[in-house]
This record gives structure tokens, C-alpha cells and sequence, in this order.
């Protein structure tokens, strides 16, 4: 039983953030939380005793550790919406429209990973990467290939990340050096990965496959009916996808499935692809119908604000608030080479920002998002929308602990804005999330294990 002690911080809904000065934190030998204890400045001693003799472990099995000043507990980010392959591209061709992009930078590079050595070494680094900066759970496109897709599984269950892990099906409309060669080809590869993953984690304890149709555009009818077969087969399994990306993307998607006229969410719906475990990538340009599909069919949207400000052409600011109003699940999402930064953080931020040109060009009907919602998107949003919210994304008892520890005093500061002696629990949190970034991510805990930190050596909590 590991106990730690000091400031915790967590979403309980979208617009509620729960600032605990002080309490106590038990997590169990397997990594679970069994007790959150709020604790007084008054005979804080006294109530830390009594709190753990409540806990039910003898008291030669706790061990209790103290945060340092300055610091603070935060629960892991989730990233909703990435693609590991772009790792080593990020800030490549911004300002591009989305097809150009892929043509010219993206497919090109993805098309290396058919070599399982380049494969291994952009992989490890993209994993130790986004634990680096505390994204504990992320899902994951691959690339096209079978092999380089399972070794990404490999690395996330070894490096201790939790992750959706799908290999990218694309069977038309691709170059001929990126594509699959045929739709028999594309899922049988498919059930070969989705084979491996229940291999490797059998208890689906961190590591699991999500089915990954790239989007309708590279994909035939032929190829989208046998992903509707393996999602039947597979009730467990997660959906991931773009949907009303950009307006080059979408006009082409109606040109190639005329018979839905338009609708991306009739089109998915039609091949099965849409339900509860559904997370859909972007969703841009939504209107009446769009909304009410996805909602009713219980989908979760990954909000990526950086990539929609950067790639794809145009002003492409998603309609979050609109989200948010009709409790649609969001979550935030890197989108990784789609735009210029892997930091969730920044994903935060660049929300916000999209959210206040929104609220301007709505005038003032789509409000501007708060730092305690956009919070929430990067933890609690983001596990709900990978049906993870019964597990982590804050610290109740019962959940997972994924978790991250932030320093902001002396060499932990980074660059973050200075904390000053009058400045409370929420205005340091607040200058964290503006202006901090992962130097002030001093450890990061998945599922209790240590995976970054002073003593990478397995899961003591704290030290």
C-alpha cells in the first residue's frame, strides 16, 4: 500500500474542478486508488493518523510519502487522437490544405515504417515522448503496415503507457507505394494485428486494438463491410476515424459515396462503424443532423485544436460548446505531425484560443471555453471518450491511478510563470496551465507505476 500526502487537483464534470489543498491518496499493490481523504489545515497530523489506520493494510505495509513545496497531483492527460508515424514530422507542412498534406508530407512519410527497425526506433521515441509530457493514455493510428503496428503495441506495453493501438486501413485513393493491396489484404492483416494485441495483454490491462478505417476516403465499400464484420465480432474493441475534417476532405468524400449525400455520420452509421466506442477525429463542420446521429449513438468526438489551425485549410475551430451543451463526449486530442506540438498542454491552450475566435464568429452564441473545461477535456473528457471513465481520468476511489506529478518552484519551474508566496492553489494551477510545459512534469504514474520520474523503478509512489 503506497500513501501519498499533499495538494491534488481533478475534474469531476466539465465545468467543476476540485482544488484539494491537502489530502491523502492510498493506492493498492495493483495500482488501484482505495481512498482520496481530504485533510484540514487544522491537526493535520492528527487526521493523517486517523486516515491511515482506517486504511485496511497493517501499518508495516505503508509506506507514506509527502509532495515537495510547489508541488501538486494531477491526473494523466489523455490524448484522443494521434498518429504515431507523424512523430518525427510534427511541424511539417502547416498551412497546407489536408489532401496536399497527406500527399505530399504524410503518406511519403508513413511509408517508411515498413521497415521494422525505423518502425522500432520513431515508435520508442514517440511513447517515451508523449509519457515525457504526461499523456499516460493515448489512441494511436499506426501506419499502414501489420509488423511496425504490433511492435507500437509492444513499446506502449512496455514502456508502461495505456494506448488504443490500430493499423491504419487504406485501400484506394492512396499512392502505390502506401496502400494496402487489397481489401482481403487490409483485414486479414487487421485481425492479424487485433490477434497480436490480445496476445501481449490478454487482460487488456493497458494495451488494446482499435479498428481503424484512415477515413471513407481511402477506404472501398469492400474494405468498410469487413471492419463492420470485425466490429461485430469484437463488440469490446474501440472505432477510430476523421470525420468532417476540412471541406476538401468532406466534398471528397461526397463525390466517392453520393448515395449519403453529404453525411459522414449516415455513411458511418451505414457500415457499422458508429456506437458508444466510436471515437471520430475533428468533426469540424457539424449541422443539425450530424449532432443529433453522433449523440444518439453515443460517440465520442477528439477535439484536436492545433492541427485544425494549422493543416486542412482554412479556419477549422470544432464546435465544442455545442458539444458540450448537448453532452456529447469530447475529449482533446495532439493529432501529433497535424500540427506543430505533441504537448497537451498546448492542446489546452490552442482550445481555448479556437473557442473565444468561435465565440466572435457565433457572435457570442458558442461561448469561450475556461481553463477548468478544457482541463477536463485533457483528463476526464478524454477517458470518457475512450470509455475509460470507470478507470481513470480522476482520482476516485476505485480507479486506476494514472497520475502526474507537477513541480513549480526552484529547478522544476522551467519556464513557467514564477509562483509567488500570496498566490493560492488555483492561481498556481492557472500559471501551470498556461505557461508551464513537461519540465514542470516531474513524474507521471500509470496504473501506480512509476514510468517517469526520480526512481523509475517499478511504482513507489511520490519520492
Amino acid at each position: 500500500m503506497l500513501s501519498g500526502v499533499g495538494p491534488i487537483i481533478h475534474s469531476s464534470s466539465p465545468s467543476t474542478l476540485e482544488i484539494i489543498p491537502s489530502a491523502l491518496l492510498a493506492i493498492g499493490p495493483q495500482g488501484k486508488i482505495n481512498t482520496l481523504v481530504k485533510l484540514e489545515d487544522d491537526s493535520l497530523q492528527d487526521q493523517l493518523d486517523q486516515a491511515l489506520n482506517r486504511l485496511p493494510f497493517p501499518p508495516e505495509q505503508i509506506t507514506v510519502t509527502h509532495l515537495g513545496p510547489g508541488q501538486f497531483l494531477i491526473p494523466g492527460f489523455v490524448d484522443t487522437h494521434n498518429h504515431a508515424p507523424q512523430y518525427a514530422q510534427r511541424g511539417l507542412g502547416q498551412g497546407m490544405h489536408i489532401l496536399d498534406w497527406l500527399s505530399k508530407i504524410t503518406f511519403p512519410n508513413e511509408a517508411k515504417f515498413s521497415d521494422p527497425v525505423y518502425a522500432r526506433k520513431i515508435y520508442t521515441a514517440c511513447v517515451e515522448g508523449f509519457l515525457r509530457q504526461g499523456i499516460t493514455t493515448a489512441s494511436y493510428y499506426g501506419s499502414v503496415h501489420a509488423e511496425a503496428t504490433k511492435i507500437l503495441a509492444d513499446i506502449c506495453l512496455e514502456k508502461g503507457q495505456r494506448a488504443y493501438v490500430g493499423k491504419c486501413n487504406m485501400t484506394r485513393n492512396s499512392p502505390d507505394f502506401y496502400v494496402d493491396k487489397s481489401a482481403g489484404d487490409s483485414l486479414r492483416e487487421t485481425r492479424e494485428c487485433i490477434s497480436h494485441v490480445k496476445s501481449i495483454d490478454p487482460a487488456e490491462r493497458l494495451v488494446n486494438y482499435v479498428i481503424t478505417p484512415r477515413f471513407a476516403i481511402s477506404c472501398d465499400e469492400e474494405t468498410l463491410r469487413g471492419l463492420e464484420d470485425i466490429a461485430r465480432e469484437n463488440e469490446d474493441l474501440a472505432v477510430q476515424t476523421h470525420f468532417n475534417e476540412a471541406r476538401q476532405e468532406m466534398e471528397e468524400t461526397q463525390r466517392l459515396f453520393p448515395q449519403f449525400a453529404g453525411s459522414e455520420a449516415d455513411l458511418y452509421e451505414d457500415f457499422g462503424l458508429l456506437g458508444k466506442r466510436t471515437i471520430l477525429a475533428h468533426c469540424c463542420f457539424m449541422d443539425g443532423h450530424e449532432l443529433e446521429k453522433i449523440k444518439k449513438l453515443d460517440c465520442g468526438v477528439a477535439h484536436c485544436p492545433i492541427s485544425n489551425m494549422t493543416v486542412g485549410g482554412g479556419f477549422m475551430a470544432a464546435p465544442v460548446r455545442e458539444f458540450l451543451n448537448r453532452k456529447i463526449k469530447v475529449g482533446l486530442g495532439t493529432d501529433s505531425g497535424g500540427g506543430f506540438s505533441s504537448s497537451m498542454l498546448d492542446s489546452m491552450r490552442q482550445a481555448m484560443i479556437a473557442s473565444h475566435a468561435r465565440e466572435v464568429l457565433s457572435e457570442g452564441k458558442d461561448k469561450g471555453l475556461s481553463i477548468p473545461e478544457v482541463f477536463y477535456l485533457a483528463t476526464l473528457g478524454g477517458a470518457t471518450v475512450c470509455c475509460l471513465e470507470d478507470k481513470i481520468g480522476s482520482f476516485e476511489a476505485g480507479k486506476e491511478f494514472d497520475g502526474l506529478v507537477i513541480g513549480t518552484q526552484g529547478h522544476d519551474q522551467g519556464i513557467m510563470t514564477m509562483v509567488e508566496e500570496e498566490d493560492t492553489m488555483e492561481t498556481v494551477f492557472e500559471k501551470f496551465i498556461m505557461t508551464g510545459d513537461d519540465r514542470n512534469v516531474i513524474e507521471v504514474y500509470v496504473q501506480g507505476r512509476c514510468v517517469k520520474g526520480q526512481r523509475d523503478d517499478g511504482g513507489h509512489l511520490m519520492k
